[in-house]
C-alpha cells in the first residue's frame, strides 16, 4: 500500500472550501481516490522527460491558417449617416478638457 498524502482532515477541509456536504463514507472514498491520483502522478514523475520538448498542447499539430483577402471598406456609406463629419472623419464633441 502506498503512503497516504491526503488525510481525512484535508479532504474535509477541501469539501468545506467547496461548500460540499459529504458523509464520512464519501470523505473516505474521495480521500482514497485522491491518494490514488497523487500516486499516479508520482509514478509519472519517475519518467525521464529530458529528451521531450515542452508542448502547449497534447498534439503537435499547427494551427490552420487561412489566406487573407483584402476587401473594400465601408468608406462613404458609414460617413453618410454621421451627424457631423470633417473630411473623411467623424466629428465628435471634445471629451478631454
Amino acid at each position: 500500500m502506498t503512503e497516504e498524502k491526503i488525510d481525512l482532515k484535508t479532504v474535509k477541509h477541501v469539501a468545506a472550501l467547496a461548500r460540499i456536504e459529504m458523509s464520512e463514507a464519501e470523505l473516505e472514498q474521495y480521500g482514497t481516490q485522491l491518494n490514488a491520483i497523487l500516486g499516479y502522478v508520482d509514478k509519472l514523475q519517475e519518467l525521464d522527460t529530458s529528451n521531450v520538448a515542452p508542448m502547449a498542447h497534447v498534439t503537435a499539430t499547427a494551427t490552420p491558417m487561412r489566406e487573407d483577402h483584402r476587401k473594400e471598406g465601408l468608406g462613404e456609406r458609414v460617413l453618410s449617416n454621421a451627424p457631423q463629419r470633417e473630411e473623411r472623419f467623424f466629428k465628435v464633441p471634445q471629451v478631454i478638457e
